[in-house]
């Protein structure tokens, strides 16, 4: 499939999810996002949004079985479709590092655009859901999107009582961080001279 620089979409079809993704870097930070799971929805807005990049992500589960799936799948077609639109990296800043406070919650996220995907993600979720997405599948979100996106992600939310606003502060750090790591920056940022 052929891309637009700095667009990238990507597509998913399994026995359990059917799902399409397109992702612009250089957006306005709108979002249509329909995955089957409000809480979802509602995230992946927030990262739309405070990253600036569009964002569009439909998808069609089984959330007769549960929520793992979706989530799951859609992380990783997003984060396909984000791989696509940072094309060879070349000319992006490459690091970008965030706090993002909701309240009393605090997340603090930092990313390299590096071809070397890996992830450590902290939450510190005590509640067992939030809507109709299992908390133990948040950080999933996270680790299966560094590792479509091909990317190393540092996500810990360092305070908060309330467990929705942990989780979206971390999703707005990301999104934050993303910003500032794909900010327009000439060279290779890489002393290997790759990515």
């Amino acid at each position: 499939m052929s891309q637009t620089p700095g667009t990238g979409s990507s597509e998913r079809a399994t026995r359990e999810t059917k799902i399409s993704a397109k992702v612009t870097l250089a957006g306005s930070g709108s979002a249509n996002v329909k995955t089957g799971l409000g809480f979802l929805d509602h995230m992946i807005t927030a990262l739309a949004c405070h990253s600036s990049m569009d964002i569009d992500i439909e998808c069609a589960g089984d959330l007769h079985v549960d929520d793992h799936h979706t989530v799951e799948d859609c992380a990783l077609t997003l984060g396909a479709a984000l791989d696509a639109a940072l094309g060879a990296r070349t000319g992006l800043a490459r690091f970008g590092s965030a706090y993002a406070p909701l309240d009393e919650a605090l997340a603090r996220v930092v990313v390299d655009l590096v071809t070397r995907p890996h992830a450590s993600v902290s939450l510190g979720l005590r509640r067992e859901w939030l809507g109709e997405v299992s908390c133990e599948n948040i950080p999933h979100f996270f680790t299966s999107l560094a590792s479509a996106a091909r990317f190393t992600l540092h996500v810990d939310v360092l305070k908060g009582e309330n467990d929705h606003h942990r989780a979206e502060a971390a999703f707005k750090a990301l999104a934050l961080a993303l910003r500032e790591a794909v900010t327009p920056r000439g060279g290779m940022l890489s002393t290997k001279g790759a990515m």
